[in-house]
């Protein structure tokens, strides 16, 4: 695909991007793809599937109790928990805001691992990395941020979220779909949004704007990007994913980048 090739245009260290299918087939790389990258928040969506493995798996229940009082699994997964950004601080009831949290998802490690008896990054290995073959990833600390990976690993977690095999359908749809709708909040590096939609672990690009994705992306367009100037987004209506990974922390070079980039990605995909 030429349209990766933008990516030389980035003024980033090192740059590495694929797109692929649900089936798996790779339609194009550029840059080193197995080069090991921060991840950042592209660190989630990993952390948010093995939660759903341990959910299917019966070791946790999203609606079980979990986080500050009257928090769930699902509130932790959907940044509804009312825990601040970085801090162990409740700021909100349950529910009623859209509160991107860090801190979140680092009390839902810490839930997993004393109810599986197993590290988070343990969990994670075996659940999910593991099982997937990506043998460069690793999860170096927090849930929320300390993943390292490649662009070879996580094409095959994009296909696999694609086409679940280590999670029935229905959940990876539940995964995609917003949970809590109409809630408002703070979309990181991109401001206030009404609504702001994610699902289980999942930023939904839905009317956002502006956003990280391409003007063109369909609202359906689900993924996460990272401070570490990472993206990872999965697009129904073009049938395809896309992930780029560089070394350089998110700023307004990346909002002005990765939009462009990803509308000519979709005009080569169309």
């Amino acid at each position: 695909m030429e349209s990766l090739r933008i990516i030389d245009t980035w003024p980033v260290p090192t740059a590495a991007a694929a797109v692929v299918r649900a089936d798996g087939t790779v339609l194009g790389t550029h840059g080193p793809t197995a080069h090991r990258f921060p991840l950042a928040s592209v660190t989630k969506p990993l952390a948010a599937y093995a939660a759903l493995v341990a959910y299917e798996e019966g070791a946790i229940e999203l609606d079980e109790p979990a986080g500050p009082e009257g928090s769930t699994v699902r509130h932790l997964l959907a940044h509804t928990s009312g825990l601040a950004f970085d801090e162990h601080r409740v700021t909100a009831p349950p529910g009623e805001r859209r509160l991107y949290s860090n801190a979140g998802f680092e009390v839902l490690g810490d839930h997993i691992a004393k109810a599986s008896g197993i590290p988070f990054a343990e969990y994670l290995r075996q659940a999910v990395l593991e099982p997937l073959a990506m043998t460069s990833t690793a999860l170096n600390g927090s849930p929320a941020r300390d993943g390292v990976s490649t662009v070879d690993d996580l094409v095959r977690f994009a296909a696999e979220v694609q086409a679940p095999r280590l999670l029935d359908p229905r959940t990876v749809l539940a995964a995609q779909s917003v949970v809590h709708p109409g809630l408002k909040g703070v979309l990181p590096g991109y401001g206030h949004q009404n609504p702001n939609d994610w699902g289980l672990g999942f930023e939904i690009r839905d009317s956002k704007s502006p956003h990280w994705t391409g003007n063109t992306s369909s609202p359906a367009t689900f993924g996460h990007f990272g401070q570490s100037g990472t993206f990872l987004w999965i697009d129904p209506v073009a049938g395809a994913a896309c992930v780029a990974l560089a070394d350089r922390a998110f700023g307004p070079w990346a909002a002005e980048a990765w939009t462009p980039f990803t509308d000519a990605v979709l005009a080569e995909l169309s």
